[in-house]
């Protein structure tokens, strides 16, 4: 196993939380602004940082490239589509929406790529990303055009993330969405969690202490935080000390 996933993998036998912090290209466009973040970074020591989104039309390479020039973190591909992909990442969350039934997130898009990433020599995981109801249409739902979990059904999203492992996934990631106003329901990562045997990465939703603090108690074996640290960065700070105070 390579080395993002096998961190992922590790860290969940260890039952160690991960912290990740996600990045999105078109919020981070100028130098200075990425330089006083990658300073946040640096003080808090998230486990890595994901980089990606929705909708961007800013360059995903030009910023992992600045970044790398600061720290020495992981850079994980994140990507809404296909033309997010850039070999000068350390990893790519190969992301297939088993959530949805749209052809072109769940297989389309990888076939298209599936040269292009061979070749690269990049570490691809295989991740099932699962969209949950939020209280309103995020960015995700509306680009993927697709129908998310039902909110109050974790039986569902069970039963999704069983398949997703079954079709060889080896992380499963369920999502908010981005600035959802409502995180996952903790009875749905506890029943996703105690029904897979792979890591589960948690996003979406998370911008307070107690939203965090549930996840990671429900069963999360990783959390990501994006959209809060835009505006309030040194929120970043805070909650990594939650999540390696919850190690301890």
């Amino acid at each position: 196993m390579r080395p993002v996933c096998q961190k992922f993998v590790d860290a969940m036998h260890k039952k160690e939380k991960l912290f990740l912090v996600l990045m999105d290209p078109d919020h981070f466009i100028h130098q200075e602004q990425i330089t006083q973040y990658i300073t946040y970074v640096k003080q808090a020591h998230p486990d890595m940082i994901l980089i990606g989104g929705s909708l961007t039309t800013q360059a995903t390479g030009t910023l992992i490239k600045q970044i790398k020039r600061l720290c020495t973190l992981p850079l994980v591909l994140f990507p809404g589509n296909i033309f997010q992909f850039t070999t000068e990442a350390d990893a790519l969350l190969l992301l297939s929406l088993i959530s949805g039934r749209n052809p072109e997130l769940l297989i389309g898009q990888h076939v298209a790529m599936a040269q292009t990433i061979k070749k690269s020599g990049i570490e691809a995981i295989s991740t099932g990303y699962m969209l949950v109801e939020s209280d309103q249409t995020t960015t995700v739902e509306y680009i993927s055009n697709t129908r998310p979990l039902p909110h109050s059904k974790p039986q569902i999203a069970a039963a999704t993330a069983i398949a997703g492992t079954l079709l060889g996934n080896q992380l499963i990631y369920l999502e908010a969405g981005s600035g959802a106003k409502q995180p996952v329901p903790t009875e749905m990562i506890t029943e996703v969690k105690k029904s897979i045997e792979v890591p589960l990465i948690v996003g979406g939703g998370l911008r307070r202490e107690s939203a965090i603090l549930d996840a990671l108690t429900a069963g999360a074996d990783a959390i990501v935080v994006g959209n809060a640290l835009e505006k309030n960065p040194e929120l970043m700070i805070h909650f990594a000390h939650l999540v390696h105070r919850f190690n301890q």
